[in-house]
């Protein structure tokens, strides 16, 4: 079994393939928007600790923004990548 849980390998079926390749897209995506969350609390616990100038607030902002920006689209992919396995294991439901 491989990251999303397939018992083939991807390489078989191209679909297989593409949706192992949007799993792993998402997965990094995930990883960069939570890690731009993760600096923005660092950078904000600076700037409360040395006065918030306007390059610690401008950082906040780009961080928050751009791990946003990042951090939906990949957990909207991941859902999406978890929905067509189930969906191909003959899962019904939720």
């Amino acid at each position: 079994m491989n990251a999303v849980g397939y018992t083939s390998p991807p390489h078989e079926d191209p679909v297989l393939r593409r949706r192992a390749r949007l799993a792993r897209l998402a997965s990094l995506g995930q990883r960069l928007g939570y890690l731009a969350f993760a600096v923005s609390i660092a950078v904000f616990a600076f700037g409360m600790s040395t006065g918030f100038t306007d390059g610690v607030a401008t950082s906040l902002v780009v961080l928050l923004v751009a791990g946003s920006f990042v951090l939906a689209p990949a957990i909207v992919l991941h859902h999406a990548v978890r929905a067509a396995d189930h969906e191909d294991r003959g899962g019904s439901g939720h």
